[in-house]
């Protein structure tokens, strides 16, 4: 199997934190050297294990803001 790399590349907002330290987060991320995408997930307190989460690219993230926006 490949390895698998991920950079924080921007730490955008944290949303919430549960009892255990995990932080659900919007944050730009890299994964396995790709340009960074806006990614919403859950991580360890130390950052060194993620959740299930979604990434979006720019545009999908603007769809989301405008339909926010209306």
């Amino acid at each position: 199997m490949a390895d698998f790399t991920f950079e924080i590349e921007e730490k955008l907002l944290v949303l919430s934190t549960n009892d255990k330290g995990w932080t659900k987060e919007l944050n730009r991320v890299s994964f396995n050297g790709a340009p960074a995408k806006f990614d919403l997930r859950t991580w360890s307190p130390d950052h060194q294990k993620m959740g299930k989460g979604i990434t979006l690219t720019n545009e999908e993230f603007q769809v989301l803001v405008e339909a926010f926006k209306n």
